[in-house]
């Protein structure tokens, strides 16, 4: 079995592949989303390109894109929260974190996504980063559950 890497517990191809392989569309924001943050996973630019609703493509850097994803190593996504994005709406809002190591360490990119639907076709158009709560110093054992989010021992994984 092979794990999607939105995090949803089904299987890659019944999940996020056929919306980036093209295969069906995405019905809500909240699994262009998810097919969004697998893309990142799977490294396919392209994809993240083409979900980018056209009037906000201007800044997009799609060769940065691609050497991010290519660079980090992808550790999971947790969804908080939908705000509309349904299949009978025409915008949404989805609260996600993204949690990856890249050449800094190990971060987390939180984020509330917007998203339009243009000729019933889901697009992210920004993206509002959420600031972070006030850090507190908890001291991990070696035993303890990694707090990148993986679900591997810390000592088997950042330590």
């Amino acid at each position: 079995m092979n794990d999607c890497p939105c995090g949803s517990g089904a299987e890659y191809a019944a999940c996020c592949e056929p919306i980036i392989t093209g295969k069906k569309t995405a019905e809500t924001a909240e699994q262009l989303m998810r097919a969004r943050y697998s893309a990142h996973v799977k490294v396919d630019a392209d994809f993240i390109h083409d979900t980018i609703h056209p009037d906000h493509r201007k800044d997009y850097d799609h060769d940065g894109a691609k050497k991010w994803a290519e660079e980090s190593e992808w550790h999971g996504l947790e969804v908080l929260s939908t705000t509309g994005g349904g299949p009978d709406d025409e915008s949404g809002e989805v609260e996600f974190i993204a949690r990856f190591r890249d050449k800094e360490g190990i971060r987390s990119h939180h984020e509330k996504g917007q998203f339009e639907r243009k000729k019933k076709k889901w697009f992210f158009t920004e993206g509002k980063m959420v600031k972070s709560a006030p850090i507190s110093v908890t001291k991990v054992g070696r035993n303890d559950p990694c707090p990148c989010g993986s679900g591997k021992k810390y000592k088997k994984c950042c330590a």
